[in-house]
C-alpha cells in the first residue's frame, strides 16, 4: 500500500526529495516558504490517513535549496487510528526516497529545569504501550523483522542539531521523551513514575513515526516545544493561557531552528 500511495504522489510532481518534515501545531509558516510547491489534502493519497486535529496536506517543493517533502500535520492514537496507521506515511516517505526525516511536536515539561516555550532536542524515548507500527506480517521491502532502535535519534544529527542551535545562540537541551496515547493528559502519579523512569518530556505522537523510521532506515531528528509543565510539577497542568503563549514562543524558536537546519543539512 505504502508504494500506492508513493506512486501518487510522485505522478504529481518531478521532485524527488530526500528530506521529509512533518511539522505540528503552527508551524504552517515552513510550509509556505516551500517553492514550486505542490500541495496534496492527505485524503487524496491512496490509504493515507486522515487528520482530525489539524490541517492535513503534504506539500513536495524546494526549501532552502533541498528537495522536501512536507507533512502539514499528523495523524495520532487518539484519533483512532491503529499503531500500524501512525507509521505509513513514513514509509510512504521512504518509497519517495526521503533519506533525513526531522520530525516536531509539542509536550509537557517533566525534567524540573524546563520551562514553557524551551525547544528540546529528543535524544531517546519511552514507549509503555505494547503495540508499534510493525506489528504483523512485516515489510521486507523495508527493513528486517527485529531492528536495533539504540541508536534512532540519530546521534549525528543531536550533534548536528547542537552546531545550528550554537550559532543561533540558543542553549538547546537534549531529553528523553515519554509517549502516552492520550487524548487525556496524564495524572500527576504518572508523570511521578515517568519522572522516576527518566523521562524529560511526555507527548502523545513522534514515536509510532521514529520506529517506521528507524526500521527502514532513516535518520531521524526530532524536536519537542514543550508548551506547559506536566501535571503535578510545578505550576503544572492544562492552563490555556499559559499553553497559547509558550506555543507562540516555542513555535518562533521552531522555526528559525528548522529554516537554519534545513538550509545547513
Amino acid at each position: 500500500m505504502y508504494r500506492e500511495a508513493a506512486a501518487y504522489i510522485m505522478n504529481k510532481t518531478n521532485i524527488r526529495p530526500e528530506l521529509g518534515l512533518v511539522l505540528g501545531t503552527g508551524l504552517n509558516p515552513l510550509a509556505d516558504a516551500i517553492e514550486d510547491a505542490v500541495i496534496i489534502p492527505f485524503e487524496k493519497i491512496p490509504h493515507f490517513p486522515v487528520s482530525t486535529v489539524h490541517a492535513g496536506n503534504l506539500v513536495i517543493g524546494t526549501l532552502r535549496g533541498k528537495s522536501v517533502v512536507c507533512m502539514q500535520g499528523r495523524v495520532h492514537y487518539y484519533e483512532g487510528y491503529t499503531m500500524r496507521e501512525l507509521g505509513f506515511p513514513v514509509q510512504v516517505m521512504h518509497a519517495m526516497g526521503v533519506k533525513t526525516l526531522l520530525l516536531t511536536n509539542a509536550s509537557g515539561g517533566i525534567c524540573e529545569t524546563y520551562f514553557p516555550g524551551q525547544v528540546v532536542a529528543i535524544s531517546d524515548h519511552i514507549k509503555l504501550d505494547m503495540d508499534s507500527p510493525l506489528r504483523g506480517e512485516n515489510p521486507d521491502s523495508l527493513g528486517s523483522r527485529f531492528f536495533d532502535m539504540s541508536t534512532a535519534y540519530t546521534p549525528e544529527l543531536l550533534a548536528f542539531a547542537q552546531e545550528v542551535a550554537k550559532e543561533l545562540d540558543y542553549p538547546l537541551c537534549e531529553g528523553v521523551y515519554a509517549y502516552m496515547g492520550g487524548p487525556q493528559f496524564e495524572t500527576p502519579a504518572e508523570i511521578r513514575m515517568l519522572r522516576i523512569m527518566g523521562a524529560d518530556l511526555v507527548g502523545m505522537s513522534t514515536v509510532p513515526e521514529v520506529i517506521a523510521a528507524a526500521h527502514c532506515g532513516i535518520k531521524v531528528l526530532a524536536l519537542s516545544c514543550v508548551t506547559n509543565m506536566a501535571a503535578g510539577m510545578d505550576m503544572g497542568g492544562f492552563n490555556e493561557s499559559v499553553i497559547a503563549d509558550a506555543e507562540v514562543i516555542g513555535q518562533k524558536t521552531m522555526l528559525t531552528f528548522l529554516e537554519k537546519a534545513v538550509e545547513k543539512l
